[in-house]
Formats: structure tokens, sequence, C-alpha cells
């Protein structure tokens, strides 16, 4: 993967692709650079056969704090909507659009856009340190970048309005009990807990899993009778991948299956 960033990295290594954001001294924050820079390494992942699977995590202490308010506090007639429009938006889509698991580790604090970060991967582990907060309201402003759509997804409409309502911070072992993330482990395990998961994906039928990433992102809006005509468009592709045919060949050979991906 040849591509370089000022503000975060982008390393890609056995089909596992980390993107780390890169700010540690201001808790790994969002200026303007940052947000285009992330959007550009969703652009080459995606791109990138090699990649199937994407860990996204912070550098130093914190996972994400959200927006740099240092870096906007001097400019004038700011516009919050083209921000979102240019900075915010396109990355969320981006991630939930990725033909591709992306699993979240989260190292420490993810607050507002941060969270909405977090909240935007398929797969979150967090060390038991590990927390979240819509923190928007403390400073007078509603949640964005996705968070409105996928929080009350995870812990319903009332303990979403509470968490963006009061600016609750969650620590880990609360956001497990709540469905916001998938496991949580000590500082010391975070590394080889994520490594289970990309391990497992990075040799996962990847084209079906794409699929089953679709599939679950329409539920949240379709009707039954419109899932059951979009599960099987979406199973008539994935039996048409060279994944189905190893998978079906393996099972009869009674060994292992070997995906590839495609």
């Amino acid at each position: 993967m040849a591509a370089t960033f000022q503000f975060l990295s982008c390393q890609a290594e056995g089909g596992v692709a980390t993107i780390t954001l890169n700010r540690p001294a201001v808790y790994n924050a969002l200026n303007d650079e940052i947000t285009y820079e992330l959007q550009d390494a969703l652009k080459h992942v995606a791109k990138d056969d090699h990649v199937r699977v994407v860990v996204l995590t912070g550098a130093g202490k914190a996972f994400c704090s959200g927006q740099d308010l240092k870096a906007v506090s001097g400019q004038q007639k700011r516009s919050f909507m083209e921000s979102l429009h240019k900075r915010y938006n396109p990355i969320i889509r981006a991630m939930r659009t990725l033909p591709k698991p992306i699993v979240c580790r989260l190292n420490g604090v993810a607050a507002g856009a941060g969270a909405s970060l977090a909240l935007a991967c398929d797969v979150i582990v967090a060390t038991e340190e590990a927390s979240l907060i819509e923190i928007f309201v403390n400073i007078g402003l509603v949640p964005d970048s996705g968070s409105s759509y996928l929080l009350p997804r995870l812990v319903g409409t009332a303990k979403a309005f509470e968490l963006c309502a009061m600016g609750s911070r969650v620590m880990a072992a609360e956001a497990l009990h709540l469905g916001l993330v998938t496991k949580v482990v000590p500082t010391a395990e975070l590394d080889q807990a994520v490594k289970t998961y990309t391990d497992h994906f990075a040799q996962a039928p990847t084209k079906a899993i794409g699929l089953i990433k679709k599939m679950l992102n329409k539920s949240s809006t379709a009707t039954l009778d419109e899932m059951l005509d979009y599960e099987a468009y979406c199973q008539e592709i994935a039996g048409q991948s060279a994944d189905y045919k190893e998978g079906v060949a393996a099972f009869l050979e009674k060994r292992k299956p070997v995906f590839v991906g495609k």
C-alpha cells in the first residue's frame, strides 16, 4: 500500500490494514487534514484486493477525542453543515459501505465524532480503561457523524437519548453490557484480542462478509418482504463466488476451506 500521510499511518500486512490516527499530543483530535487523510486511507484499503480486514485505532492514550476545537476556534462564519458534508460524512459512509470488516481497537477515550468513528466499525474491541462519550451537548451541539443513526440501533431510543442529552461517559464494562462494544479486555491483552478477529477475517470469505454488512445495514430501514428479496439477491451473488465453490469443495472433501476473498 503506497500511501504516506502526515497525521495518520496506514500499514498493511497479511491481509490486515491498520489505520492509526496519529495526533497523540491532542488525543488524536480531528483537524481538517486528518479527516481528509482518513478519507484517502479508506479509499486505499477499499481498492487494495490484498486487504481483507481493516483495524482502526489511535496512537497514544486515546482513540479519538473528536473535533479539534482549537483548530476551528479562530474561524469566522464557520459552516458546520459544510464541514460535515465535506469532512465527516464521507468517512462514515466509506466505513459503512466498505465491503470488508472494520475492527475498532478502542485503546482509550472515544468522544464526539471519535465515538461516531468507533460506532461505525463492525467490531469494537476495547480496553478496560476505554470509554465512549457523546460529548456534543456539553458544548451546545447535537450528535453528528452518524451517532444519531448508529447509537439508537445499538442501545435503543431511550438510552440513546440519555447518553446524547446528558453527555454521559460510558466506561468499557457498561458499554459491553449495553451492546456498544463487542469485547473488553485488559490493556495488555488488547492486541491479541484484536488479532483473534483479524486472523479470522483475513482468512474468511470476504465477499460474503461484505454482503452480510450490506444486508445488515439495509435491514434497519427495510420491511421483512424487502429483506427477503434482498437476501435472495445477495445470495445469488455469493453463490457465484469463488469462495462458495471452495467452501462446498472443502466440505465434501472434509478439509478446512482456503478462502481467497473473491
